[in-house]
């Protein structure tokens, strides 16, 4: 497709001169008149509309008047004194306005300035063109019209600030360029929410919530799995297997998969977000909203075969995770504190100084820990594994000495017993800085821990005992293990 230039000159469209176009007011005004007005077509109902306005758009049009895309702030130009340099740069801040949409069906923007060229002389007295926007010109923020029934476009210039970049895009054109708002309403602004809401925040204000629910049931039904509080984010379920996962609302009534009957995947209303439902090749299906929900929601599994474990997480603010815990208790469901990982805070804006929390450091001390006694006996295995209320096979991400305490990072690769449910990654805590038996960073261990929970319901740890069960994973020991759940007493 070709770009006609008459004269090997690109073709301005009178006016196109770079001066500005202030009345923003008057403009915005004539074209939500247009835009609402017009329903298909620049030639449908509002032709009339079009016709009575159009000498008005003209002038707007012209060049003598200046349209910006929000109330711009002028900055005054700074005193010069002796032997310093002026800075160069734009002298106005766009910011983006929220006004109200047009109905559905309305005519977009860029359509309505392509249309304004419509039966008149553009390239010679006696030919005139029918024009369409055309998205395929390099630069985006131009006016690129489709002369419709040829195969050439044609550029009139600039488009009028506020036009999309292009079709379904967040961009929009500022001055001819294409720039996007941050969070702050500011256009070219690098500001974004973090995973909490916060404009600029560093993902401090909110808990990250994440579990693998690997409960299996007796009997093929629905089960529990969790309760998504009002106002959790980022929500996000998958699994792999023949079950299905269902959604309840607050009011009883199932968003998808309730009532034994399987919802086709696709994008569901609930909680006052959109929850988007996949169900791929190979038996995965997947749940994602981005929420703030606006009220509780019920996770549950329909299941058809054993659960091979279902992992979920969302975002919960601070002061809500109180609340949601007991809930959750109440319900029978146990809950260890959430792990704030996953997502990394992200980077302080330059204009912000920093203030980075104080590091809690290893203890420098080189004093050897002590030798632990010896527990490799078939004894100690059996004891530990029938008497602990996990048993897991877990790989050493850190590990945090204190006075106190050792607190271990695992990442949880598969479980042989628990009591309740175990997350991907998890905290566990062993008495003493040297505690026995020690575990090496990134080393695969079989593990036996105990659940310890606070008398006030705060903490809830997973706790590795003194001269308890970890010996680095192996075939034999695995084989060991599980033939050590056959002797149990019931």
């Amino acid at each position: 497709m070709g770009k006609l230039s008459p004269g090997g000159a690109e073709w301005l469209a009178p006016g196109h001169t770079g001066r500005p176009r202030p009345l923003w007011d008057l403009l915005l005004l004539l074209w939500t008149l247009l835009n609402c007005g017009l329903r298909g077509s620049a030639q449908g109902p509002g032709s009339g509309l079009m016709k009575f306005l159009e000498p008005l758009f003209q002038l707007l049009w012209a060049g003598t008047l200046r349209v910006s895309l929000a109330a711009s702030s002028g900055r005054p130009a700074p005193r010069r004194f002796p032997g310093e340099q002026l800075c160069w740069g734009d002298p106005h801040e766009y910011r983006l306005c929220q006004l109200p949409n047009c109905p559905p069906g309305a005519v977009p923007f860029r359509d309505l300035q392509c249309a304004l060229y419509n039966g008149h002389p553009v390239l010679s007295p006696q030919k005139t063109y029918q024009w369409v926007p055309f998205y395929g010109a390099p630069n985006q923020c131009d006016l690129n019209c489709l002369a419709v029934g040829h195969a050439f476009y044609h550029s009139f210039g600039r488009v009028l600030d506020g036009t999309p970049c292009s079709q379904g895009g967040q961009g929009l054109c500022v001055a001819g360029r294409c720039l996007s708002a941050g969070c702050d309403g500011l256009m070219g602004s690098d500001a974004r929410e973090d995973r909490c809401g916060r404009c600029g925040g560093a993902n401090d204000s909110c808990l990250l919530v994440q579990r693998v629910f690997r409960d299996a049931g007796t009997f093929a039904g629905y089960w529990n799995v969790t309760l998504i509080p009002k106002g959790a984010r980022h929500i996000r379920a998958a699994h792999r297997s023949r079950n299905h996962l269902a959604l309840m609302a607050g009011d009883g009534h199932y968003v998808l998969n309730g009532n034994w009957a399987v919802s086709p995947p696709g994008t569901y209303e609930a909680a006052g977000t959109r929850v988007v439902y996949t169900r791929a090749a190979g038996a995965e299906e997947t749940l994602r909203a981005a929420g703030p929900t606006s009220q509780d929601l019920l996770l549950q599994v329909l299941l058809q075969e054993p659960n091979p474990g279902i992992e979920f997480e969302f975002w919960l603010p601070r002061e809500h995770y109180g609340p949601f815990q007991e809930q959750t208790q109440a319900l029978g469901w146990s809950l260890r504190q959430p792990q704030p990982r996953e997502v990394e805070p992200q980077p302080l804006r330059p204009t912000q100084p920093r203030s980075d929390p104080p590091q809690i450091l290893p203890d420098p001390t080189t004093d050897p820990c002590p030798p632990c006694l010896d527990t490799t006996w078939s004894c100690h295995r059996l004891l530990h594994y029938c008497g602990s209320d996990f048993v897991f096979r877990a790989h050493v991400l850190g590990r945090l000495r204190q006075a106190q305490e050792t607190r271990y990072e695992v990442r949880v690769q598969l479980v042989y017993k628990n009591r309740s449910p175990l997350q991907a990654l998890e905290y566990m805590w062993a008495p003493g800085r040297c505690p026995c038996p020690p575990l090496a960073l990134h080393r695969e261990y079989l593990l036996a821990a105990r659940r310890l929970v606070s008398p006030d319901g705060t903490q809830d740890r997973l706790l590795l005992p003194h001269a308890g069960y970890a010996r680095p994973w192996s075939p034999a020991e695995e084989s060991r293990v599980r033939l050590a759940a056959r002797h149990c007493p019931v």
